[in-house]
């Protein structure tokens, strides 16, 4: 679903979607998935029947036949993958347990937004995943993810 979001917000609520999101390549269209198979090297494929991190490629990191069984994959069955360019997450220092102590780890934030009549309001709080294996993009708790307190401040201290 979430590649036609920017086009289900113009068509059930006639307006243009307010937040950018992250292109994706839907494999099942043509050009789309000539561009895929293409540039595997610089992308992250995703199954879309598949969740928590299964089913995916981290083309950056994924090695020529790793590649090679992926863009089988993509040829045999286009409707069951997109794909994204891999975004640069951030570092957060995260207690790793072992003797190197604090180490950065990749995290992402999800923050929850609501609109009403008078705007869009950030609640405060969200969801921080972090990967806690060295060099991992793979945020997911059952790809050996975990999660961190997210804290929002305002001027005067916490919310």
């Amino acid at each position: 679903m979430y590649p036609f979001v920017p086009d289900m917000i113009r068509f059930y609520l006639g307006e243009q979607p307010i937040l950018a999101q992250v292109p994706t390549f839907v494999c099942a269209k043509d050009d789309d998935r000539r561009y895929v198979v293409d540039h595997l090297e610089q992308l992250v494929v995703k199954a879309v029947d598949e969740a928590g991190g299964y089913g995916m490629l981290m083309g950056p990191q994924a090695s020529a036949a790793e590649r090679a069984e992926f863009r089988a994959r993509i040829e045999a069955t286009p409707r069951r993958y997109i794909a994204q360019h891999r975004v640069e997450l951030s570092t957060c220092p995260t207690w790793v347990g072992d003797r190197r102590g604090l180490a950065p780890r990749r995290v992402d934030l999800r923050p929850y937004v609501l609109t009403s009549p008078s705007g869009p309001w950030v609640l405060p709080g969200g969801l921080t995943r972090v990967a806690l294996v060295d060099g991992s993009y793979v945020v997911n708790s059952s790809q050996g993810g975990g999660s961190k307190d997210t804290w929002v401040l305002k001027s005067g201290g916490a919310i």
